[in-house]
């Protein structure tokens, strides 16, 4: 039914992975993009893009995102770009009669007091962490986006929210990775010293994390159910 599947975000963490195991899904075509194939920032770029494709689903992964540094240091880029890509790909989908649309919320977006487990009526019940609420409110955007098309276009689209993820192609980067990649890198410069590593927060959060590869067998399962 889905030959044809654009996977934005297509060089990140969780993109890659999907690339890494799409031979698990023969009949189905895959295209992975990333922002040297398309700029999903300017509307009418995203929208040429996938009118050219034509892709039967589209699994959106594309986000600009990063530790909790990059999210405080700039909350209204992280806000206005997230934005930006979640609506230019809606928009691209609609306009292109894209037969399924997978778009991708956070766990970061809850509020931080939730109740655990987590459940999706809670998204809204608070604002988010002051940490990271630029990029959390762009990502609760979605879920009342994903309500919208549905009702006003009867566009097939929904939304996961997958926990933290990790695995291979992840952001290393020095001022901008998220939680474990950062972790994984000072371990590994710090392993011929025995200076302590200064770890930010007081160790009582709860984090769950996920494998990437097991992230991208859940939206394909998602896409195909």
């Amino acid at each position: 039914m889905y030959r044809k599947i654009l996977v934005t975000g297509g060089t990140a963490v969780t993109g890659s992975a999907l690339r890494d195991i799409q031979n698990e899904y023969p009949g189905h075509e895959f295209t992975f993009i990333g922002s040297k194939e398309c700029n999903l920032l300017d509307r009418s770029a995203t929208a040429a893009f996938v009118e050219s494709l034509k892709p039967d689903a589209i699994i959106h992964f594309a986000a600009i995102s990063g530790g909790i540094g990059l999210s405080m240091k700039h909350p209204a880029s992280m806000l206005r770009d997230n934005v930006l890509l979640n609506f230019n790909i809606l928009e691209a989908a609609r306009m292109s009669g894209v037969k399924k649309t997978v778009m991708t919320l956070t766990t970061g977006m809850y509020p931080p007091d939730a109740p655990l487990p987590l459940k999706e009526d809670y998204i809204h019940a608070g604002p988010p962490h002051d940490s990271n609420y630029g990029s959390s409110f762009a990502k609760r955007l979605v879920e009342p986006a994903v309500r919208a098309y549905r009702e006003e276009y009867g566009m097939n689209v929904i939304g996961l929210v997958p926990n933290g993820i990790f695995g291979e192609n992840d952001n290393f980067n020095e001022n901008d990775a998220p939680m474990v990649p950062t972790l994984i890198r000072r371990f590994y410069e710090n392993r011929n010293t025995s200076e302590p590593l200064v770890i930010w927060g007081d160790g009582t959060p709860l984090r769950e994390y996920t494998y990437a590869k097991d992230v991208a067998r859940a939206f394909m399962w998602c896409l195909l159910n």
